[in-house]
């Protein structure tokens, strides 16, 4: 069981919540973050901290040496529950392991805080739960999957 932060690097990204944009960023992370049920405000809290250490972003020298931080950007969070999607059997996902709505939504919540207080950036999100549309501008393309008990 784990939690897991799929990250990419974007020039931009917003999300659209029944008609209405509910977050907007420029450069910085695009964030999906799904839960499952073991998952703990301490794997929240791991997952923000490495996040927002990624060397992921261009010094000078067009090397990914900069964090988030170092480069000032932003953060987008989107809640993702099909990151947890298990596909081994027939052709339909199943979800069994993703972290029911009323255990993901604080560890939701914790991990959007943890960034903030990471990154000493304001967070933006989309709405836990809700249908939405989202657009990014992958830059690079620069994709990185966060998996907290596989000790990558």
């Amino acid at each position: 069981m784990t939690m897991r932060a799929l990250i990419q690097r974007v020039t931009q990204a917003s999300v659209i919540v029944g008609g209405e944009e509910t977050g907007r960023i420029s450069a910085g992370l695009f964030v999906l973050a799904g839960f499952e049920t073991s998952d703990t405000s301490a794997d929240a809290d791991a997952a923000a901290a490495k996040i927002c250490k990624l060397r992921v972003f261009d010094d000078r020298n067009g090397m990914m040496n900069l964090s988030l931080v170092e480069f000032g950007g932003s953060i987008l969070v989107v809640s993702q529950f099909t990151l947890h999607a298990q596909t081994r059997k027939g052709n339909r996902p199943s979800y069994f392991k993703a972290a029911p709505p009323e255990a993901a939504l604080p560890l939701y919540k914790r991990f959007i805080e943890a960034l903030a207080r990471y990154s000493g950036v304001a967070v933006q999100t989309g709405v836990f739960g809700a249908y939405m549309q989202v657009a990014i501008v992958n830059d690079g393309p620069v994709t990185i999957m966060i998996d907290t008990k596989s000790g990558d």
